[in-house]
């Protein structure tokens, strides 16, 4: 197919690396540099040393753990320049070092974890008693006392279960003091006979009531507040200053613990990749992908690598399913997060990346339309996207970037184009026309009257869905379907005679300058599209068609005023450009009036200002979100539905991974 509208994915070729038992690390470590790999599990060889490779692995995961750990107490993500050599250290010399830092600091994360387990007791005890406190001021020891005459108890309860209590114990007891104890909870002071207690003990414990435990003592339930508040301030000091320490003793190490972390995971997807692995009594067996361009490359290095290893390739049998690696040019290659969206084409199937990165593009361009908004999502993407995502660093970030600047640069260019310059922002304050500023008159008329626009966005649908719909005739042809192709086909005859044929009829419109005889004429064609129809959708559905194929028909319709959002949304973005001026202007010019002389003409300035700033920063991401998600809409739903059906597997090769800046820890 063209490559200017499809493309296809890259060759792959199926690898199998036989290599001798004792080079196996040599071949894996060499296959992770080179990382072009796509590994699959092996099916014919058993597996290779699995019980020593999930030790191994075992082993790693506790020193990870150890690591997720200690950042753990980091109080905030943290980025880490990494000068020294990730591949210097075995990784029992690594998993030693970090039994050392975790040493290092265990005795301060202990008594603090001890601290905060006394604080949250403390807070929870003084929560549960404080509102008790105000109603009754008893001794300690008497809140939970039991004696051969009568017991009493603090009891922890909701509200509902509280009621309930009452209901089947009140009769039993000698005093009954309910406090609410907050989130729909209370607590309650109770004192009953010492012969009811077995009875009213099994009530709490039925009904799920939590006995408070009392500290015994002659203290007042009042000065047990005040100085539990003290303690609590007390432990509050005492965790600041532990949780510094730790900060410190992580900061002393950050570097080191960053690097080990980092040869700590490549050791371990290296060992998840073993697992994958098979081997027979003294050979392993890898089987994967590789691109048909790297396989001279893999088999270069392996040779390289290790002296006594084999590579066997194969292309692809009818039963394989490779995986999906995309080959797009350049500026077409950012638009391929687009497609992954919707769905990876499987392996051999056409990739729509190119017809969607042009479409998108602009689509997304005449929604935005506008000089100013383009500019500032250009300064977003460049300048803010980092701080919006996890991993900044990733190569879908990277890619959605690009598709931000292509289509924010298709936005400008259509900005400038038409003069849009934040709505009619130089005709508000300047006087200057719209016309005045667009590079072209005639783009600037066309988009600005709202049915002119319309008409525009129908006809630029018209045109996006035959295009579609003759992708589908082509893979029909392509898989021998011949009812999607006489379908297509009559769709086709009903669109091009048929349209021109009702405008004449009903609406005594002329499409083409053809007399009435020869537009009577146009109807026999039209017909003829009807059958055909009628003709592919019995094919396709058989009895079903009879009733089906009317939706093939007014579907082209629908499809076709979906892409009235064009003109909508594009419409949308400059008039609240344009009220958003004139309530700015508006706001400033009553200031203006408010406050008389110059002090009130700087205020107003100010004032009009700021508004301007707010109001088209908010309409910049209102517009760009809304021409981003309906121009997903027309590519995914009214295009790629029509021939595209995608449910490939992702190219995912097994590679080294070289970082200089990590970032670790965690939000505590």
């Amino acid at each position: 197919m063209m490559p200017f509208l499809l493309n296809t994915s890259e060759s792959m070729y199926k690898v199998r690396v036989v290599a001798v038992k004792d080079q196996s690390q040599i071949i894996f470590k060499k296959l992770q540099e080179l990382g072009v790999l796509h590994v699959e599990e092996s099916s014919e060889l058993t597996p290779l040393d699995r019980e020593k490779i999930e030790a191994e692995k075992n082993k790693i995961t506790k020193a990870l753990n150890i690591f997720d750990d200690i950042l753990s107490n980091l109080s905030a993500p943290q980025t880490v320049l990494i000068t020294k050599d990730i591949l210097g250290k075995s990784i029992d010399d690594v998993i030693s070092e970090t039994q050392r830092i975790y040493q290092s600091i265990s005795s301060l994360t202990v008594k603090y974890d001890h601290i905060k387990k006394e604080y949250d007791d403390l807070q929870r005890m003084g929560s549960f008693l404080d509102a008790l406190a105000k109603i009754i001021n008893l001794p300690l020891k008497d809140l939970q006392y039991s004696g051969n005459y009568i017991f009493s108890n603090v009891v922890l309860a909701s509200e509902e279960s509280q009621k309930v209590f009452q209901e089947r114990a009140g009769h039993l007891l000698f005093k009954y003091v309910v406090a609410p104890a907050g989130e729909a909870a209370v607590s309650f002071f109770m004192v009953a006979a010492s012969e009811h207690k077995k009875e009213i003990e099994t009530l709490i414990k039925d009904l799920g009531l939590t006995i408070l435990k009392i500290p015994v003592s002659d203290m007042l339930l009042a000065e047990f507040i005040n100085q539990n508040d003290q303690i609590l301030r007390q432990h509050r000091s005492e965790m600041e200053i532990l949780k510094k320490e730790i900060q410190k003793k992580i900061q002393e190490d950050i570097e080191t613990i960053a690097l080990f972390r980092e040869a700590l995971s490549t050791e371990f997807e290296r060992f998840s990749v073993l697992q994958q692995a098979s081997e027979a009594r003294y050979v392993t067996l890898i089987e994967g992908w590789i691109p048909e361009k790297d396989l001279q490359f893999v088999t270069d290095g392996l040779n390289e690598a290790a002296a006594y290893a084999y590579i066997e390739s194969k292309k692809p049998s009818i039963t394989d399913e490779p995986p999906t690696k995309l080959k797009n040019p350049t500026g077409i290659k950012p638009f391929e997060v687009i497609v992954k969206l919707f769905s990876l084409p499987k392996y051999g199937d056409w990739d729509p990346t190119p017809s969607v990165a042009y479409f998108f593009a602009f689509f997304f361009g005449l929604m935005l339309n506008d000089m100013v908004y383009a500019a500032g999502l250009l300064l977003i993407a460049r300048f803010f996207l980092d701080k919006l995502v996890e991993d900044p660093d990733s190569e879908g970030t990277q890619l959605f970037r690009k598709v931000l600047y292509i289509s924010g640069s298709a936005a400008l260019v259509l900005g400038i184009i038409s003069g849009t310059y934040l709505g009619d922002f130089f005709q508000m304050f300047f006087g200057i026309e719209l016309k005045s500023v667009a590079l072209f008159e005639a783009v600037q008329q066309q988009l600005a009257d709202p049915i002119s626009f319309i008409v525009l966005a129908l006809i630029i649908g018209l045109i996006h869905l035959n295009i579609a719909h003759i992708l589908g005739m082509l893979k029909g042809v392509k898989e021998k379907d011949w009812g999607i192709v006489i379908s297509k086909i009559g769709l086709f005859l009903v669109q091009i005679f048929g349209i021109p044929f009702i405008f004449k009829a009903m609406l005594n419109i002329s499409i083409f300058p053809l007399s009435n005889a020869m537009y009577s004429l146009f109807m026999y064609p039209m017909f003829l599209g009807l059958i055909l129809i009628i003709a592919g959708a019995f094919i396709q559905m058989g009895a079903l068609g009879a009733v089906f194929w009317i939706f093939d028909l007014t579907g082209i319709l629908g499809d076709v005023m979906s892409y009235s959002r064009l003109a909508g949304v594009g419409l949308a973005t400059f008039y609240l450009a344009s009220s958003f001026n004139l309530l700015s202007d508006w706001v400033a010019s009553t200031v203006k009036a408010i406050i008389p002389g110059m002090a009130g003409a700087v205020f107003a300035f100010i004032i009009g200002v700021l508004l301007l700033l707010l109001f088209h920063v908010f309409n910049l991401f209102l517009s760009s979100l809304a021409a981003f998600i309906h121009s997903l809409r027309l590519c995914f739903v009214e295009f790629l539905l029509k021939f595209y059906e995608g449910g490939g597997r992702e190219y995912s090769p097994f590679h080294l991974k070289v970082r200089k800046e990590i970032t670790v820890g965690k939000k505590s």
